[in-house]
């Protein structure tokens, strides 16, 4: 059997996220029935983890194992003309037998944009969250640096709770570019506080973050908020990007980041973002 690893890229928009489900269109359901044709057999995918409904990717990556001998270059065209327009797969190679895309992850970049222009063209609406008003960016710049450390981040996570699972490994932050209106800081918890174990049987809501920028681009009158982190709670980046929202109006403060991850309280953070202004960017092994 070959283990063959993808580099994936979707438009979520039409899809019920990445995980199959019986009665609804994934991206995981769709990629296993496009491999389906080509093969000849089932197949399983598996993931680096779960997009949401209406979430993107740019780098997806994902693994299928499978006795056929089409070469990956062919592979990778006659999978594209099997899938919708929607999804592509943008590089397939042969990896050793070990490697499993969603056990085997490191890091992974996740990206978030607003567009605060008067009108939102047609075109990006599915890629980006039209917010256009007013918001104080360098004090949004300041709650995110809070992030970057090692942190509960329960007052984040999904009403689910359910988590992606990572590798072991650990990853060193790699600097930001200049432009990042962010500050790298070294791994630590809130306040020095020393982080409560996990409760036995349940899953743990510590998560690692490298880095947490916010970055302005005034010529596309983009904001964007990205994050690298060892793994995300389910809804993590987009709870994270409407608590900054609330920042950037002026209901919180930057302050209040910290306050908000020392209670483990969803209900003190702020609002889930909408999906379409989420991508994966780059998923590291």
């Amino acid at each position: 059997m070959r283990n063959i690893r993808l580099v994936i890229a979707y438009d979520g928009t039409d899809f019920h996220g990445w995980q199959r489900q019986p009665q609804a269109p994934t991206v995981q359901g769709c990629i296993e029935a496009g491999i389906e044709k080509i093969v000849g057999g089932q197949v399983h995918v598996w993931g680096s983890g779960r997009t949401d409904a209406g979430v993107h990717a740019l780098n997806q990556v994902a693994n299928f194992k499978t006795d056929c001998p089409i070469p990956c270059e062919n592979l990778v065209k006659a999978l594209n003309d099997a899938l919708p327009p929607t999804v592509r797969i943008k590089e397939a190679r042969e990896v050793p037998d070990k490697f499993h895309a969603r056990y085997d992850v490191r890091t992974k970049t996740y990206r978030y944009r607003i567009l605060q222009a008067p009108i939102c063209p047609p075109f990006l609406c599915r890629f980006v969250h039209h917010h256009p008003y007013p918001l104080d960016r360098r004090r949004m710049a300041e709650a995110a640096r809070w992030l970057v450390g090692e942190h509960d981040f329960t007052s984040f996570a999904g009403s689910e709770g359910h988590a992606e699972v990572v590798g072991e490994g650990l990853v060193a932050a790699a600097t930001p570019p200049e432009r990042w209106e962010h500050h790298p800081g070294k791994a630590r918890t809130v306040a020095g506080a020393p982080l409560p174990p996990a409760r036995e049987g349940t899953p743990s809501m510590v998560r690692r973050i490298y880095q947490s920028g916010v970055l302005w681009r005034p010529r596309t009158s983009m904001l964007i908020y990205e994050v690298r982190g060892s793994g995300f709670l389910h809804h993590m980046v987009r709870n994270i990007v409407g608590t900054l929202l609330e920042v950037g109006r002026g209901k919180l403060t930057p302050e209040d980041v910290v306050r908000i991850l020392e209670a483990r309280d969803r209900s003190l953070a702020g609002p889930t973002a909408p999906p379409q202004g989420l991508c994966l960017m780059q998923v590291e092994y």
